[in-house]
């Protein structure tokens, strides 16, 4: 997130959360950080919001009703009550270590932050921020120590990397507010933070769509088509070229369109469409046939989408493009196989 130089941190305070199953215990603070020290309060906003995309953005939900929903319900007391930081921020913590069971979720502390100010579109407004940090470093201190200088060990929080956090703005408050997430540790193993103890869902907006269908999009060429069709290592990265050409240069993606430009053989295309509906019914997530390109979301999987061609422990070919310059074969009194490179120059 930027432009973040103008939030204040009116109120914010720490909880440590175990993990019950390892009997880890829940310590409760009584008091809020004093935040004294303006050099400390720039750190701790910087540490809070700066890892935030907010094109990245949820909403809190539940089965029946988004009122029925714990995290939901206490962020509001707050808004609505800002003397009840203290006692509501205790009973997030609370909560968060009824959901902290799973073998994998460390113990960490709990912070919770009234924010004012915080950029949002062209305004700026109310935030309430949860964060978890859950992994300590080790950090050198260098001391003085008579006229020499010493070096010493401490353990310590990384404020450039964010374990966990969310990020709720005082908006569309019927519909579940408007958040954003950070979720870096433990992606696979524990989806805590996000499904059990936050019950967040992404909104169906153009970044979401954009960024659903080249995740899927991704693991189709990379995963589901070698599967199904005899296809080489350079033929999937070719693909993944023209699927990053085509985000890069439409504003707007059509299924058929997009099917057509990039995948081109009927049979991968209807593959790849069946693949599309099952991989909706697994994540639980709609995508359209018919959407708006986001730029932001473009940037964000371009770093998935490789191209580079991995041979043995020898050699890493990039390819941009120009699949028909390159030609795959074996050699068979070497018993190996080959790849063929056509070019003009050499740099």
């Amino acid at each position: 997130m930027t432009g973040i130089d103008s939030v204040e941190i009116r109120q914010a305070i720490i909880h440590k959360v175990g993990n019950p199953t390892r009997g880890e215990e829940l310590k409760l603070s009584a008091n809020n950080l004093t935040l004294n020290d303006e050099i400390v309060r720039g750190l701790l906003a910087k540490y809070f919001l700066a890892p935030f995309n907010e094109n990245d953005q949820h909403f809190f939900t539940h089965n029946s009703d988004v009122a029925l929903n714990t995290v939901y319900n206490y962020v509001s007391a707050i808004f609505d009550d800002p003397k009840s930081f203290t006692g509501q921020s205790a009973l997030l913590a609370q909560f968060l270590y009824s959901k902290s069971t799973h073998a994998r979720v460390k113990e960490g502390e709990l912070y919770v932050a009234l924010f004012h100010n915080v950029p949002f579109g062209t305004e700026y407004i109310e935030a309430i921020g949860i964060f978890k940090s859950e992994t300590r470093e080790t950090f050198l201190k260098v001391f003085s120590h008579g006229q020499s200088w010493e070096v010493g060990a401490e353990d310590g929080i990384n404020i450039n990397k964010l374990d966990k956090g969310c990020l709720v703005f005082k908006v569309n408050r019927g519909e579940g507010y408007v958040c954003c997430v950070v979720d870096s540790t433990n992606k696979q193993d524990a989806q805590y933070w996000v499904n059990d103890f936050l019950q967040l869902k992404p909104y169906a907006n153009s970044y979401h769509q954009t960024d659903q269908l080249m995740g899927m999009c991704k693991l189709f060429i990379s995963n589901e088509m070698q599967e199904k069709f005899e296809v080489n290592k350079s033929d999937q990265i070719d693909m993944l070229n023209r699927s990053m050409e085509y985000f890069k240069t439409k504003d707007q993606f059509n299924l058929d369109e997009f099917s057509d430009e990039v995948i081109y053989h009927p049979e991968v295309q209807d593959a790849f469409k069946q693949y599309k509906q099952t991989y909706q019914q697994a994540k639980e997530v709609e995508i359209h046939d018919d959407f708006d390109i986001h730029l932001s979301a473009v940037k964000k999987q371009e770093r998935a989408y490789k191209s580079i061609l991995k041979l043995d422990k020898n050699f890493h070919v990039y390819i941009h493009g120009r699949k028909d310059l390159i030609e795959k074969g074996y050699d068979e009194m070497k018993g190996k196989h080959f790849y063929k490179l056509y070019f003009d120059e050499e740099s």
